[in-house]
């Protein structure tokens, strides 16, 4: 599975991106992002999740999962993301931060 990964925006407007392989990972790494992808249900959330009008300063994700078979990408606002998706998107946060 290839993960893009994007965060942007914020109080400072920083951004952060990475890309993983995880046939590159260590396999608990890579385990661990495959069990986040599909506890997510990413390939069915839909392409734009928009949050709240009125909040300011959100972190914007964007994020491109590619298997064998689909490629999805969502679009995802802080405020927006499941409790699922947050998981997902803070392990990809932690491990972009170590590149």
């Amino acid at each position: 599975m290839k993960i893009s990964f994007e965060r942007s925006g914020g109080f400072a407007g920083l951004r952060l991106s990475a890309l993983f392989d995880t046939e590159l990972l260590p396999p608990a790494t890579a385990a661990a992002l495959t069990r986040l992808v599909e506890e997510a249900d990413f390939f069915a959330l839909p392409a734009i999740l928009p949050g709240s009008p009125n909040a300011a300063d959100m972190y914007q994700y964007v994020l491109t999962v590619e298997d064998e078979m689909r490629s999805h990408t969502v679009t995802a606002s802080e405020d927006a993301a499941s409790d699922a998706l947050r998981q997902l998107l803070q392990y990809l946060m932690r491990l972009a931060r170590k590149r």
